[in-house]
């Protein structure tokens, strides 16, 4: 009887932690469906628009207990996209991103906030050029759902800005905007 008593207990136990232990969903992020798409201001009269087309990463989300997630992007710089073929080349080199020697950006998040409804607040590390600053985007969820060929999937995006002088870039002031916005919008499907 006490056996039994025992064995109904760890049994019990074991449920009831089981959410908590099991919570927290991973996800990897889809490149063909995620992107990071950035503006600045050009001679102080227009905005000059591009993209990284390379990004991959992994979401943990725990929806119970959003403090318990996470997020890791990488986005490589060699991906860079402005539409002019010079310009990215000119990205690429040491007056901007210095890509051979600095190949990635990388965000790393250190805490995950419910703000409301869809709305988080996801605060971490971003390293550009070799600098890392802590920064706070506030994401969005945009929907979950299965997709048609049966995987689950996530969406977010959320716009942040950060000034590209505090990452060392600071070629031509005069003519290229310190405030870069950023938007980061991601598709991810749960592993």
């Amino acid at each position: 009887m006490r056996r039994r008593m025992m064995a109904v207990l760890f049994f019990i136990a074991l449920f009831a932690f089981a959410p908590a232990v099991m919570a927290a969903e991973t996800y990897a992020i889809d490149p063909v469906h995620s992107t990071v798409i950035f503006r600045v201001k050009h001679l102080g009269v227009g905005y000059l628009y591009g993209r990284f087309n390379d990004i991959s990463g992994t979401i943990r989300f725990d929806e119970a207990n959003p403090a318990k997630s996470s997020v890791e992007v990488t986005v490589k710089v060699a991906s860079v996209d402005t539409n002019d073929e010079k310009r990215d080349k000119h990205l690429l080199s040491p007056d901007f991103f210095n890509a051979k020697q600095f190949p990635v950006i990388r965000f790393e998040s250190a805490s995950v906030k419910a703000v409301g409804g869809d709305l988080y607040e996801v605060s971490g590390n971003m390293t550009i050029h070799g600098i890392t600053k802590p920064i706070t985007v506030k994401m969005t969820r945009i929907g979950a759902g299965k997709d048609p060929w049966g995987n689950y999937r996530m969406g977010f995006e959320g716009v942040f800005s950060v000034k590209r002088s505090d990452f060392g870039i600071r070629y031509m002031p005069q003519g290229i905007g310190d405030d870069v916005l950023i938007t980061l919008s991601v598709e991810a499907i749960r592993k």
